[in-house]
């Protein structure tokens, strides 16, 4: 089926999402829609799902205008949609979860589950998926629950796929398995979108490639285009991909984590056993899947985790039962996966959250009030130092994009004596042209002798950056490797195998 899109444009008030957007898919195709976070690619796919609807333009299936009022029109039209957070009932089987929504029943009003169990071994005998119908969603690894997905979509007749940022949970083999995957679909015929904004996978699978920067296309790409010329043509510039940095030089031991065990609200253990040593002036970057224990991990060495037992040791003196102030001013710089939850007050100016961690005293607070040309003098200078792209620095945090968003908590963090620095997923979200910035500031902390912590689920970013790599497994830590480990050997590891 082909697909085409003219002139989309989404609005949300005085924000556009998508200006005037074309776009062609022809049938068979895999196309990739490669753009930054926020460039527009997911409200773009959202029209064509029917989960919005656009003040302009057009959508047509075979050169037949379509008119959708919701995703279920979009559906029936022959439009599938694969989201990055899975669409499924944990609780329910697989067999349940293909005909949620479109439930047949026999006599009696009884649901017609064999129907839906052969629906499922078709599919997976087609495509080599090999799923039980009858399997819990919930007991399912990830990359096995988005199988399922694809059989849900495939199974209501889906004639245009779309992938949306799909492999964010995946393992490295996982998301190998699903580029065959999408291969083979395409060769059966099924026009595939796929939206990414990793270069590696775009080149891999893609058969052609559309860029868009800030909601309007800005370029199309052939899949043999290096990387460096689709990063020009996502950011808007030459971008620098590779992380220059010079071998660590590392020193002594700085941090301990010996034994260490943390429970969630319900007793259950989220960390088991873990044990690892940071050295001065080196970078050990953690890696997983998601939700495989990193953010509790991370928790509890920040003192926001309470239920612990083992111990975190910092220059000699133990951090276990400290609060997150104690910490902090322990020397501990931290950047948050969520930085805009965890990391920022967006009502607050740019200048008010630099001095968030240090409002209590010297040199910003004095008898109770705020010494403001002190703090204006500082915001500047740290503006300037970390690049913040802002009208000043009374512009609210809440206003900046991403990566400049990113370049504030990185200033605010790194611009105190720090024994420890944390950074978790400091790259999630942010263009580009601020990761670049980001990874120089990380290995500049690392050659000024602090010992680096880095959480991050991209594994380019981790191969990047370490100079050693932990990989965490069910909250474990299956193993410590070199940094020159090969994807390969580090994706069987994020798959749980200790060797």
């Amino acid at each position: 089926m082909k697909l085409e899109l003219r002139g989309i444009t989404k609005r949300f008030g005085s924000l556009v999402a998508n200006d005037s957007i074309d776009l062609v898919v022809e049938s068979g195709e895999i196309h990739c829609l490669l753009g930054e976070n926020g460039a527009g690619k997911s409200t773009l796919m959202n029209v064509l799902s029917g989960l919005y609807r656009a003040e302009e333009g057009e959508i047509l299936l075979d050169g037949v205008q379509q008119h959708f009022a919701g995703p279920g029109d979009a559906m029936t039209a022959g439009i599938g949609m694969v989201h990055q957070h899975f669409m499924l009932i944990p609780v329910f089987t697989v067999a349940e979860n293909i005909i949620l929504g479109h439930e047949t029943t026999r006599a009696g009003g009884r649901l017609d589950l064999d129907a839906a169990r052969k629906l499922v071994r078709e599919i997976s005998a087609r495509f080599g998926f090999e799923l039980d119908p009858d399997a819990k969603v919930e007991d399912l690894p990830v990359g096995v629950q988005q199988r399922v997905e694809i059989i849900k979509a495939i199974g209501r007749d889906a004639e245009v796929l779309v992938f949306d940022e799909p492999t964010a949970v995946l393992t490295p083999q996982e998301t190998d398995d699903l580029m065959a995957i999408m291969r083979e679909l395409a060769e059966s015929g099924t026009t595939i979108v796929f939206i990414t904004h990793k270069l590696r996978e775009v080149r891999e699978v893609a058969d052609r490639i559309t860029v868009i920067r800030l909601g309007k296309v800005v370029g199309e790409a052939e899949p043999s285009a290096s990387n460096a010329e689709l990063a020009a043509l996502m950011v808007g510039r030459d971008v620098q991909l590779t992380v220059s940095k010079e071998p660590a030089q590392p020193g002594g031991t700085a941090l301990e984590v010996r034994n260490l065990t943390v429970f969630d609200s319900n007793g259950h253990k989220v960390v088991d056993d873990v044990s690892f040593d940071v050295h001065a002036g080196e970078i050990l970057a953690i890696a997983g899947v998601q939700g495989n224990g990193q953010s509790e991990l991370v928790e509890a060495l920040l003192g926001a985790r309470k239920q612990v037992t083992g111990d975190i040791v910092l220059d000699g003196n133990s951090l276990v039962g400290s609060s997150v102030h104690e910490v902090l001013r322990a020397g501990v710089g931290f950047v948050p996966e969520d930085r805009k939850t965890q990391g920022l007050v967006g009502e607050f100016s740019i200048a008010e959250n630099l001095m968030l961690d240090r409002s209590t005293g010297e040199p910003f607070v004095r008898h109770g009030a705020i010494q403001r040309e002190t703090l204006d003098t500082f915001a500047v200078e740290k503006v300037q130092e970390f690049d913040v792209r802002a009208p000043g620095i009374d512009t609210a945090v809440g206003r900046l994009s991403g990566g400049n968003q990113q370049k504030v908590v990185l200033a605010r963090e790194l611009s105190r004596e720090l024994r420890l620095f944390v950074a978790s997923q400091p790259t999630r979200g942010i263009d580009v042209g601020s990761i670049e910035f980001v990874h120089k500031r990380i290995v500049a902390t690392r050659d000024s002798g602090v010992p680096v912590i880095v959480v991050s689920s991209e594994l380019d970013e981790v191969a990047a950056l370490a100079d050693r790599i932990a990989v965490m497994y069910r909250g474990t830590i299956v193993g410590i490797v070199p940094a020159q480990t090969s994807r390969e050997v580090l994706g069987m590891m994020m798959g749980g195998e200790h060797d």
